[in-house]
């Protein structure tokens, strides 16, 4: 099992991460639950995450679990919502729609319903300042624009809008090891869930030959989720359970070798290495037992 470091879909862990310095941002990641599982949406998209799962709530677990405790805040007006992350900061927003992020060159300015997480430094007078965790530090956004954002009228993932965390103190001390002890039964949990099943119906996506899903899985989903499964794979290991980090580290090879079928548009050959990584859930959740 080798650590892979580089830039990836981990935009809560690593705000969290500066919020809290001193945890690496892939415990973080295993913490959140997110390797443990894959699910298609009601809309149709792949994630190589728990059935049911969300940022949100892995924020709230791992949060507790770090021995951490934080200021959870949502809802009323747009002045309401100011003034909280003017009083608040340094703060964890979010989520917050991707698409009116417009420092971000590739951006569509637009509410596109996609989920981001960023940390506020401070608010000026006319502008949010801000860590982007897609690589634009101090990078900054007029307040209307920002709290067009934070509303997240399109993201359908968590209820509520403006949500913001603040006040973060740590209650104890806790070791990374022993937090990741004690995700385990939440991790179980996760994988009893029918991951099998959703990946058979990402399988079958393919098959078909759609295209929104081909683009959806090599852009964003497969690499995220093979990265996560590495990363449950090192720290699995590192709490010796070495029979769950070689079953982690399998799936992490078997679904990285979906990118190349991915992007050479390869469909059946995409869905069958899908078809051979499902079973994997189900023996990933047994070796956890052990």
């Amino acid at each position: 099992m080798t650590s892979y470091l580089g830039s990836g879909a981990y935009c809560y862990a690593n705000s969290l991460a500066m919020m809290i310095r001193d945890v690496p941002m892939t415990a973080i990641e295993v913490l959140t639950g997110s390797p443990f599982g894959a699910q298609v949406e009601d809309n149709g998209l792949p994630w190589f995450d728990p059935p049911g799962w969300q940022p949100d709530l892995g924020l709230d677990r791992a949060i507790e679990l770090l021995g951490w405790t934080c200021t959870r805040s949502s809802g009323g007006s747009a002045d309401e919502a100011l003034e909280r992350l003017r009083s608040g900061a340094p703060a964890l927003v979010g989520p917050v729609d991707i698409g009116l992020l417009t420092h971000q060159p590739w951006s569509p300015g637009k509410a596109v319903g996609g989920d981001h997480w960023v940390v506020v430094t401070e608010v000026t007078e006319d502008a949010v300042v801000f860590h982007d965790p897609d690589g634009f530090p101090y990078t900054t956004l007029p307040i209307s624009q920002f709290l067009e954002a934070r509303r997240a009228d399109e993201i359908t993932s968590v209820e509520g809008s403006y949500i913001l965390r603040t006040d973060f103190e740590r209650r104890y001390q806790v070791p990374v090891e022993d937090a990741l002890r004690a995700s385990l039964p939440y991790a179980r949990g996760w994988l009893t869930r029918d991951s099998q099943q959703a990946i058979e119906q990402m399988a079958a996506q393919l098959a078909a030959e759609s295209e929104g899903i081909r683009g959806h899985l090599a852009g964003l989903a497969g690499p995220s989720g093979v990265r996560r499964l590495n990363d449950a794979s090192i720290w699995l290991a590192a709490i010796d359970q070495h029979e769950a980090a070689t079953v982690a580290a399998d799936l992490a090879r078997q679904l990285g070798g979906l990118q190349f079928a991915l992007t050479s548009r390869r469909f059946a050959r995409a869905a069958a290495i899908l078809t051979e990584l499902a079973p994997g859930y189900p023996k990933f959740r047994a070796a956890l037992d052990t």
